[in-house]
């Protein structure tokens, strides 16, 4: 039995499922609203303040679905809630990045800046050379994060480039000289 798949959501006050057929769940709370259709063969049923997830059969394909779904929903609620959010470094001389209503504008070190628009739903901040990206949704948050990131990612010899908060950039040794 999926560890992950058969725990209980718990639907905190204030946040509403409706689970429509074909499971086409909509999650609503204080933050937003998401929705999404999740893998018909599962059944999700809304048992008083908690959702189940349970699998028709034992088969490795359900097996795998199992655990997936239930992580979908959970996020969902989760995202409704407490929101996602997302904070990257941006590390390098000359590497800056700045905010003008919802472009976001990197000078990565390129003859050009490099600007992005956030997209539908997200938001991002700057705050010195730290980027945050908040939003309900937690794939629209990462998504967003790692177009940013790829940018420019970080290198392992100076550690150049823009990293997550939380990444650990493994350093190389350089090049040494002629004895």
């Amino acid at each position: 039995m999926s560890r992950i798949g058969r725990m209980p959501i718990a639907v905190p006050a204030g946040v509403t499922v409706e689970i429509a057929e074909n499971n086409h769940v909509t999650v609503k709370g204080p933050k937003g609203t998401l929705d999404r259709v999740l893998p018909i063969e599962m059944e999700i049923k809304q048992e008083g303040e908690e959702i189940i997830v349970t699998r028709p059969n034992d088969l490795k394909r359900m097996k795998s679905l199992h655990g997936l779904t239930r992580t979908l929903i959970n996020n969902m609620v989760v995202g409704v809630t407490n929101g996602y959010t997302k904070e990257l470094e941006v590390n390098g001389v000359g590497y800056r990045a700045s905010k003008s209503g919802k472009v976001l504008t990197l000078n990565l070190g390129y003859s050009h800046p490099v600007e992005l628009e956030d997209p539908e739903g997200l938001e991002s901040k700057v705050d010195g050379n730290k980027i945050t990206i908040s939003g309900i949704d937690k794939e629209k948050v990462g998504q967003y994060a790692a177009e940013i990131r790829d940018k420019r990612r970080p290198e392992p010899y100076k550690g150049k480039g823009i990293k997550y908060a939380d990444e650990v950039i493994r350093r190389k040794v350089g090049k040494t000289g002629k004895k």
